[in-house]
């Protein structure tokens, strides 16, 4: 007989959260500590989304995707988390751009950044003040017709070089293109510019242990394999959720999935009405990404001085296309070393990570789809040996991940690695004059966007549903 994964669980809660990415889980959390009874479901048998890692032989573990972000989260995970949590947040100080238009090294920060472009790409430091300035201003509410490229070229007109330097790195962050509206780069950059990047000591899979044990603590309720088929709305209220073959009652519910998913498949498009769903249909999902996990033998040694993340290219310019491109130029390389998980055992790992599209990956056969990550893998290695050499020795266990199999296992629509474009954001938050009780806090191009960006959402989200409960 199957396991039943909802064995015990209650036929009604205060809050049912679907998903336990990062701002699933902190809205859980969060509600939780307020004294909600909450359940948290999660379709696949770990937590944390696309913040979480996987195991393979030999003791080797990887998190999934890259985790780099700026310093709010060490208060986020004060605040809403543990201070145990918050305390092994560590910075990144060795960032390095390898191109063929520039060779740099940053602590990436606004005075270090500064100093680069006044002194190494010669730019008028009037001018990248004024930059600066204008980028820490920024906020979700602004001009949204101003493209990224029309910021660039006002302060920095004909100067690819710096738009290169500026913009590489948070499109890795939470895939911005030049086109998109300003404003989701320059919230974005200009939080990365407080005080640096940074990373969880320990490894996602210390975090989301962690972040569990915190979860029961608050009498979260937990249950993973168990996926949500639908939503259930009365009138223009939630009544409940339907999974596993229960249907559970609930006064509110938060959805952690995509948004699309959410709004067209599990309430659908009978609960809600026309211009709403028009306004949905019309959201666009935002790319997706290509991983290749790289382990080293026991005896292998990378020195640290090869950076902690390193943007290579091998385009002449950024392009967006070039970077959403099969034929890959830009790949961005994470150096885990032993520090990394001074816990565990004391290993070297390195994962690529490249900006992808869905429709290069889906139709592909069972056997080029094959045959394909292996090529992915084999051209990664052959990158990273100019600045890592012999890696191919070094090498102990490799594989890599496509949008498909971001899909498969977070159930995003096109494996889509941060979500939606930013209209997202007027749909996610409309939701509940839409349906009372029904809230989304998934990624939507939400500000700062990626770890931090979900976090914060979780808790504007879980205030608003606290207030609601409690009123």
């Amino acid at each position: 007989m199957a396991r039943d994964f909802l064995k015990g669980a209650a036929d009604e809660y205060d809050v049912v959260v679907i998903g336990s990415g990062l701002g699933g889980m902190t809205s859980a959390n969060i509600l939780g500590r307020a004294g909600h009874r909450v359940l948290l479901l999660e379709q696949h048998y770990k937590l944390g989304g696309l913040a979480t890692w996987f195991r393979r032989p030999g003791g080797h573990i990887f998190d999934i995707s890259l985790h780099g972000f700026p310093y709010g989260m060490v208060k986020s995970c004060r605040r809403y988390w543990t201070k145990d949590i918050a305390d092994r947040i560590v910075q990144l100080k060795n960032i390095r751009f390898e191109n063929p238009m520039f060779s740099v090294r940053t602590t990436f920060n606004r005075d270090d950044f500064t100093r680069l472009l006044t002194t190494d790409f010669k730019v008028d430091p009037v001018a990248v003040n004024q930059f600066f300035d204008t980028a820490r201003g920024m906020n979700f509410y602004d001009d949204q017709t101003t493209t990224t490229r029309q910021l660039f070229d006002r302060f920095f007109p004909g100067r690819e070089d710096v738009i290169r330097l500026l913009m590489e790195p948070i499109t890795y962050a939470n895939g911005s293109t030049l086109e998109d509206p300003a404003i989701t780069y320059g919230i974005v950059f200009s939080n990365f510019m407080n005080k640096g990047v940074f990373i969880y000591e320990g490894g996602t899979d210390d975090l989301v242990q962690r972040m569990e044990k915190e979860l029961k603590k608050n009498n979260v309720d937990i249950r993973i394999r168990c996926p949500v088929e639908k939503i259930n709305v009365s009138g223009d209220r939630v009544q409940s959720v339907e999974v596993n073959g229960r249907t559970i009652r609930t006064k509110a519910v938060v959805s952690n999935a995509n948004l699309r998913s959410t709004i067209l498949d599990m309430v659908g498009p009978q609960s809600l009405p026309s211009d709403f769903i028009q306004q949905t249909e019309a959201v666009r999902l935002n790319n997706s990404s290509t991983q290749v996990y790289m382990a080293l033998k026991p005896d292998a040694h990378v020195d640290e001085s090869t950076g902690d993340l390193l943007f290579t290219s091998t385009a002449p310019y950024f392009r967006t296309e070039a970077l959403l491109s099969r034929d890959i130029t830009s790949r961005t390389f994470s150096f885990y070393y032993p520090r990394t998980r001074p816990d565990g055992k004391q290993r070297h790992a390195i994962v690529s990570s490249t900006n992808a599209n869905w429709s290069d990956w889906a139709d592909l056969s069972d056997a080029d789809y094959e045959a394909s990550k292996k090529e992915l893998i084999e051209t990664t290695l052959d990158a990273l040996d100019k600045y890592v050499p012999n890696i191919r020795e070094m090498i102990d266990w490799a594989e890599a991940a496509t949008p498909r199999t971001f899909q498969h296992y977070t159930q995003h629509q096109l494996g889509a690695s941060f979500g939606t474009k930013f209209e997202g954001l007027g749909v996610s938050r409309a939701l509940p004059q839409q349906i009372t009780g029904m809230y989304h806090a998934g990624s939507v191009g939400i500000i700062m966007s990626g770890w931090l960006g979900a976090m914060n959402y979780g808790v504007i989200v879980s205030n608003e549903v606290d207030q609601f409960l409690v009123g």
